[in-house]
């Protein structure tokens, strides 16, 4: 396939470039800048200039391939209303270009938390809290699958994570640390997050891409949940920081999500799809990876 990627130069774009390339097919990476376009060409892939607020070129770039893979997402959370926005609008004109032509358009989403026990891919996208513009879209994605497109959505959990020094939210935790001199969680630290290493995360795209089914949604879970604590705590071993509990407001707008428990599964997926995760958890990660300097945390 000849295959649209949006985000193609991001933490895990660049990992779904590089697995797509390898795969045989061949991307062209939406870059909005000169260093994403020698990143797109580096990975393999041809490079196209422009920005997810560009609607006339996602429309030409989705009529002009055979798939669209959509990463793209601003992790400013400090405006994280104008990224779901953002993403909302270019999202609806991709569909808008692929309705009735049968070519798939995969969404990267996040998975749901669901009181009491782990989420499943059939549990709804989250309807409230500051994500909840999220599950419109990924709602909107699986209802294209009535109007001509194979669509479907890879829900991804809160740390997409590798050694080289992306680990997701956990990143933020790091970044939280070196600032304040305390690796922080909130309440009691129980509270689960679900993980997986990238190039996991990477392969199930490729999968969903080539094989999911009209209106799927899939799991790209590989760690259920790690509790926020013990995060916590090998980041505050690795900086050599005191572990404590902090309140959910001190972590800004995201605090009320850190305060969730929101583990996830993903055994329908691995069923469905033939998807095994095999890279290092994102305990192990952290435990022997690189620490980006406070500043320069990563998008997941």
């Amino acid at each position: 396939m000849r295959v649209f990627v949006t985000g193609a130069s991001g933490g895990i774009g660049s990992a779904v470039v590089s697995e797509l390339v390898a795969a045989g097919h061949r991307v062209v990476g939406l870059a909005r800048s000169e260093a994403a376009a020698a990143t797109v060409s580096r990975l393999g892939g041809e490079p196209l200039r422009g920005d997810i607020a560009d609607v006339e070129v996602l429309k030409k770039a989705a009529g002009d391939t055979d798939g669209v893979v959509y990463l793209a997402f601003n992790h400013d959370f400090t405006g994280v209303g104008d990224a779901i926005g953002a993403e909302a609008r270019a999202v609806a004109a991709l569909g808008e270009a692929l309705v009735d032509t049968g070519k798939p358009l995969v969404l990267a989403s996040g998975t749901p938390p669901v009181p009491g026990r782990p989420s499943t891919e059939g549990d709804p996208f989250a309807s409230g809290g500051p994500m909840a513009g999220r599950g419109h879209t990924g709602r909107a994605v699986v209802d294209l699958a009535e109007r001509g497109v194979r669509s479907s959505v890879v829900r991804l959990p809160r740390s997409v994570h590798d050694a080289g020094g992306r680990y997701g939210f956990a990143g933020i935790l790091i970044q939280a640390a070196q600032a304040s001199g305390v690796s922080a969680y909130v309440g009691d630290g129980a509270q689960r997050w679900p993980a997986v290493h990238r190039d996991d995360a990477a392969r199930l795209f490729r999968l969903a891409l080539e094989q999911a089914p009209p209106g799927s949604v899939l799991h790209a879970v590989g760690d259920e949940g790690d509790p926020m604590r013990a995060i916590a705590e090998v980041i505050g071993r690795r900086l050599g920081v005191r572990v404590d509990s902090a309140p959910a407001e001190s972590f800004g707008p995201l605090g009320a999500i850190f305060a969730v428990d929101q583990p996830s599964s993903s055994a329908l997926t691995r069923e469905r799809f033939g998807w095994k995760p095999t890279g290092p958890s994102l305990l192990e990660d952290l435990e022997s990876g690189e620490y980006p300097r406070s500043g320069e945390i990563g998008a997941p």
